[in-house]
């Protein structure tokens, strides 16, 4: 019977330690977490994105700041907006809603914002932390974060002996999830577009990673009897039995076959999504417990 991992249940799980930690920071020492959410333009998925984004940070107790900036919002107002907020005490996570408006340097933004502060994990001296094994010292992006903890409750923090194969190489999501599992002592294999025969090298896989951006690309055939497999795409797809026009989303994993094969599998919508979020908050605190010079959680 294959088990369909329920992103939603994980990451209430992650919600309620939360909070939890959240309340206890605040009784211990009276600091209270706070995290700065910034948007420039009128993106709607993106304000949609954030206003849950600034839901979950109340709902969690922390001050919960937003800074919803126009279009035509300079280069140097944001930057002059984000030295603001990394000298603010208060604060323990700044938040820059990406994709910036073309206009942007969106990386020199996301530069900018202090490491410590940084909670979508995408400094470079983040990224470099990771790279080098220090899990306690840097903050982890959030998506692999998140993926990694489906792996962790499924496999335990120990996953040596297990070959895992990461399709994607993105300093988004890729790369820093290969590290994660090569801190846990995986054997890691990464494969991309340019891989020569990625069916096979995906077959040796006990933990197979899809985050390629191409609906449904991974089929039965490629997936080991009995892996586990964390589908980390998201695509909109033509659905025309759901009328003219209409849409679904569709991972890169063709769900449905390779369910057949798998012992382990996450659905989308509703596996590794709701994750992101949940990480995002579950950073803010850890950085809090840091800046007190308390011993941050682990989720």
């Amino acid at each position: 019977m294959t088990t369909v991992i329920d992103g939603k249940q994980v990451a209430a799980s992650v919600i309620d330690a939360v909070k939890t930690a959240s309340q206890v920071l605040t009784e211990q020492t009276g600091v209270k977490t706070g995290l700065a959410v910034v948007i420039v333009g009128n993106d709607p998925a993106s304000h949609a994105y954030v206003s849950s984004k600034s839901k979950m940070a109340k709902e969690c107790g922390f001050t919960s700041v937003q800074h919803t900036l126009p279009e035509e919002t300079t280069q140097e107002e944001l930057a002059a907006l984000v030295q603001t907020l990394n000298t603010d005490e208060t604060l323990h996570g700044i938040l820059v809603q990406l994709p910036l408006p073309k206009h942007f340097n969106s990386e020199a933004i996301v530069q900018s914002i202090l490491p410590e502060k940084d909670v979508d994990g995408l400094h470079v001296v983040n990224a470099g932390k990771l790279a080098t094994g220090d899990l306690d010292g840097g903050l982890v992006s959030c998506t692999p974060a998140g993926a990694m903890v489906f792996v962790k409750r499924t496999h335990g923090e120990d996953l040596s002996g297990l070959n895992a194969v990461v399709i994607g190489r993105s300093n988004l999501f890729g790369k820093p999830m290969a590290q994660l599992l090569l801190a846990a002592n995986a054997t890691v294999t990464i494969a991309h577009s340019r891989t020569k025969d990625l069916a096979a090298v995906c077959r040796n896989a006990d933990i197979l990673v899809a985050a390629v951006g191409r609906p449904e690309m991974v089929k039965a055939d490629w997936v080991k009897p009995g892996a586990t497999v964390i589908d980390v795409g998201i695509n909109r797809i033509a659905a025309p039995e759901k009328g003219e026009g209409k849409s679904r989303l569709v991972g890169d994993v063709a769900f449905e076959e390779c369910a057949k094969v798998a012992a382990v599998i996450t659905p989308v919508p509703g596996g590794v999504g709701p994750m992101t979020i949940a990480m995002l908050m579950a950073n803010t605190v850890i950085a809090a417990y840091r800046k007190a010079g308390r011993t941050a959680p682990k989720f």
